[in-house]
C-alpha cells in the first residue's frame, strides 16, 4: 500500500518523519524524541463476531479490551497476531498507519488522543512516522472515540 499516495489523493495535511527501524513505541520516541505519548499505537483487533477493527491508543497506554468490546457493543476483543496484523492492514507491525489500510475496519480512537491536534503513528514501514490531524483520522476512519486506555 502506498500511505503518501492515499493521503494526498485525500488531500490531508502530513509530515514524514524518518527514523531507524523500530516497532514499539517507545522505541519510535528514543530515536526521534517525540513523547511516547504522542505517538499511536495502532493495533489490529478481531471481535468474536470476526470483525476487524482498529484500536489507537497512545503510545503510552494500553487497551483495556473489555473497555473497547463495550464501545464496539461486541462481547469480546483480542488482538490478532502479528502476521496476520499485516494481512490485514496491509503494513508491518511498528508501521501500522492511523489511516489508508487495505481491509476497511471499524476504528475506536481512545478519547486522549482528540486532546491534540496532530499526532504521531507509523508511517506505513518501520523507518518511519506520519503526523497526522487527529481530527483527519477521525474523519477518514468514521471512527467512534471511547475512553480504551489504561
Amino acid at each position: 500500500m502506498n500511505l503518501e499516495a492515499f493521503l494526498e489523493h485525500q488531500k490531508i495535511w502530513y509530515q514524514i518523519i524518518h527514523k531507524d527501524p523500530t516497532i514499539h513505541t517507545a522505541d519510535a520516541a528514543k530515536a526521534t524524541g517525540i513523547n511516547v505519548h504522542r505517538i499511536t499505537k495502532n493495533l489490529v483487533t478481531v471481535t468474536n463476531k470476526g470483525e476487524h477493527v482498529l484500536l489507537i491508543v497512545p503510545g503510552d497506554r494500553k487497551v483495556d479490551m473489555k473497555t473497547a468490546a463495550k464501545a464496539l457493543n461486541v462481547q469480546r476483543i483480542t488482538l490478532v497476531p502479528f502476521d496476520k496484523a499485516m494481512e490485514i492492514s496491509g503494513y508491518p507491525p511498528g508501521g501500522t498507519p492511523s489511516v489508508g489500510h487495505k481491509t476497511k475496519m471499524r476504528v475506536v480512537i481512545d478519547e486522549t488522543i482528540m486532546e491534540y491536534e496532530t499526532v504521531y503513528c507509523g508511517g506505513g514501514s518501520r523507518d518511519k512516522l506520519i503526523e497526522l490531524k487527529t481530527i483527519d483520522i477521525l474523519q477518514l476512519n468514521h471512527a467512534i472515540t471511547a475512553k480504551i486506555a489504561k
